[in-house]
């Protein structure tokens, strides 16, 4: 009996020893997948933060890259507009010193035909593009004007001296005629920021200001010549729509029926209503700038030119 019941004790001691000893290799096993998936996690976390430190940097020199491009950029602008003030301003003194005085000497200098005015001869000896001068009081606007019919848009970007100029020069339409001269002559000029070029046309958008300055001046190479303002209005271009207003296409009217309407449309988008009108055989200035209130807008004066 004794032997028996020993015989049963070792036996379930032994299935005990069994059943614990699965249990310590399950939770061996357990312990070590669980090692395993620490060390991954571990693993994933230290790429994990090897690829935030790599973005980090990278971002960090590209950041530092633009900052060094956009501060050169900005400098340069600011030495641009410095050169062209300059320059301009140099030009004007020029015109200043020969104003007012006449050549008793025979002319030298001559514009299809007829001598250049004194003030002018210097600049169009250093530029024969030019082909007048343009001057409103009381605004920034008191520039030298140019004109390529083989290039259009050359002075866009470039000054009188013909470097590169952010602000540009003034210029005439290609198809424009000074010396006839066209019905209409369309002068273009950049409005810029600091006021410069045409930047202060905006301030016949006031009517007030514009009671102050009905009259501005072009003159010619060869001509001193006033124009009266007619209509300040804007407008935009490059589009399809019925709404746009292609006033730079007209330059040579057909006829008396195309030149009013014309007139007509000028004086029906117009801010404010001057009381001048103009009539067929009048010749007509047209200024353009940018106007950037809308999309592909324009700022646009028109005048008419006083006869002597």
């Amino acid at each position: 009996m004794v032997t028996i019941r020993g015989q049963r004790l070792f036996e379930d001691s032994l299935n005990d020893c069994k059943k614990h000893r699965k249990y310590d290799i399950i939770a061996v096993y357990a312990g070590r997948m669980a090692f395993r998936m620490q060390r991954k996690r571990d693993s994933a976390g230290q790429k994990g933060n090897f690829m935030k430190r790599r973005i980090m940097s990278l971002l960090t020199v590209v950041f530092a890259a633009l900052f060094v491009v956009s501060t050169f950029f900005v400098f340069d602008h600011f030495r641009q507009e410095r050169k062209s003030k300059k320059l301009y301003e140099g030009l004007a003194q020029v015109t200043q010193q020969g104003a007012g005085q006449e050549n008793d000497e025979k002319p030298t200098l001559f514009f299809n035909g007829k001598p250049v005015l004194p003030e002018y001869e210097e600049l169009f000896e250093q530029n024969e593009d030019m082909v007048g001068w343009m001057h409103i009081p009381d605004t920034k606007i008191n520039y030298p004007v140019v004109q390529t019919p083989d290039a259009p848009n050359y002075y866009l970007r470039r000054g009188f001296d013909g470097e590169y100029a952010m602000c540009g020069c003034l210029y005439v339409q290609e198809n424009c005629d000074i010396t006839a001269p066209s019905d209409n002559l369309v002068i273009y000029g950049h409005n810029m920021n600091n006021g410069t070029m045409f930047g202060e046309l905006k301030k016949f958008m006031d009517k007030d200001f514009w009671k102050q300055h009905k009259t501005i001046f072009f003159n010619t190479l060869t001509d001193r010549q006033e124009y009266e303002v007619v209509a300040v209005f804007k407008t935009f271009v490059n589009s399809d729509s019925p709404e746009a207003f292609k006033y730079y296409q007209f330059v040579d009217a057909q006829d008396e029926q195309e030149y009013d309407a014309f007139i007509r449309r000028c004086k029906d988008l117009a801010l404010y209503d001057t009381g001048v009108t103009a009539k067929y055989g009048e010749k007509l200035i047209t200024l353009s700038t940018c106007e950037y209130s809308q999309e592909n807008g324009r700022l646009v004066l028109v005048a008419k030119r006083l006869e002597a």
